[in-house]
């Protein structure tokens, strides 16, 4: 939200922290435990517990920030911590994403990266400056839904008070994941919402089956944006995963204010990366709908593997025509094949209405199978 120049304080807004120090971000009431001396940095949250992180009712306002670390950043946490955001006193959440998701980044692994909306200055915090405003009513809450006692999380939700939001859009977010993906149907990366909007972006998490296609490259679907009556095209088309987030002919670790990748692993074939709307805004009227293609690319060096490994490989486009990759097939040194990988996201876009009507977030033991057990942490290794 735009408030103005930074020297003008806006009249009858008020500046509200919620914290352990002080839950209810209380006037005059932070910082009370141990005579004031530090007594309530963080508290724990046992397995099946929820904690509210911020409750406000009764007025108009605008989450600014939140900050956040724990002590447990392992995989199971990290996709076992269900995030949920609640406005206006809705029945269902607008925001609802594990916890590393939401802050970001995907995968249950960590990354050092900043950009415009997100960040973790050194891999062990979250960070999140998207505007959240309410008209009536916010709660933040975290459940605990990992398998496991978390010992201690961390937190600030930094906000404002008497804001004049009547005419503001109310903030989403929406975690989903297909492990694998089906053969030529797109990915949702937002199903489709109705109403009025704008759709923010997104960050997404994609394991490559190597086992099924080796080292092959995986990005080259298009990203495909339906937007007010859209059916069978789109009004908004990209050309690859790698040309949607700014880069070119594949995807190196970089993280910009706007587009990155900030887990770039190739070893292991995982990635996460991103890309958010804010130069250029994506907004709908009636409807919205985002969805990305699994294609990929065979190179000359994988054409004997393929015609070795004898499961079939089929070419992109309508259909299923699989390619010969024999020796005297005369096949192309290039091609695009389509696939079946492991891909996850979290959608983020602003809406008319403080409940989105999409699928519930999955239960953890799905969220969680097939992660890296003890996965690097992105970005570390130039940490100064």
């Amino acid at each position: 939200m735009n408030d103005g120049p930074l020297y003008v304080v806006p009249d009858g807004v008020e500046t509200r922290w919620a914290s352990p120090e002080n839950p209810e971000g209380a006037k005059g009431a932070g910082g009370g435990a141990n005579a004031g001396r530090k007594g309530r940095a963080a508290v724990p949250i046992k397995d099946g517990d929820t904690l509210v992180l911020a409750d406000e009712s009764g007025t108009s306002g605008i989450v600014r920030r939140i900050w956040a670390t724990i002590n447990d950043r392992a995989p199971a946490m990290l996709r076992g911590l269900r995030l949920e955001v609640f406005w206006d006193g809705a029945e269902t959440p607008a925001v609802s994403a594990p916890l590393g998701d939401f802050f970001g980044t995907g995968l249950g692994r960590m990354a050092r990266f900043e950009c415009a909306l997100f960040g973790s200055p050194e891999g062990r915090s979250f960070n999140c400056r998207l505007p959240m405003p309410f008209r009536s009513a916010m709660r933040i809450a975290v459940t605990n839904e990992s398998g496991r006692d978390l010992g201690s999380f961390f937190y600030d939700v930094d906000y404002t008070i008497g804001d004049d939001t009547a005419d503001a859009l109310y903030l989403h977010a929406h975690w989903r994941r297909e492990n694998p993906t089906t053969m030529q149907r797109d990915y949702e990366i937002l199903p489709r919402v109705e109403g009025t909007g704008r759709f923010l972006g997104s960050n997404i998490g994609v394991i490559a089956d190597t086992d099924r296609y080796f080292n092959t490259w995986w990005g080259e679907g298009e990203v495909k944006v339906y937007l007010d009556g859209d059916t069978d095209l789109p009004t908004l088309c990209g050309t690859g995963t790698e040309d949607y987030i700014g880069t070119g002919w594949g995807q190196g670790r970089y993280a910009r204010a706007y587009q990155g990748c900030h887990v770039a692993d190739h070893e292991n074939m995982q990635y996460c990366f991103y890309r958010y709307h804010i130069p250029d805004p994506v907004f709908f009227h009636q409807d919205a709908r985002v969805t990305i293609q699994q294609i990929g690319c065979w190179s000359p060096n994988h054409i004997a593997r393929f015609d070795h490994d004898g499961r079939p490989i089929y070419r992109a486009g309508p259909g299923r025509e699989a390619v010969d990759f024999s020796r005297d097939s005369g096949v192309s040194p290039y091609g695009l094949f389509e696939r079946e990988d492991d891909w996850s996201s979290c959608a983020y876009f602003y809406l008319d209405r403080p409940e989105n009507a999409l699928p519930e977030l999955a239960p953890a033991p799905e969220r969680t199978a097939d992660l890296m057990q003890n996965p690097p942490v992105a970005g570390s290794e130039t940490r100064q």
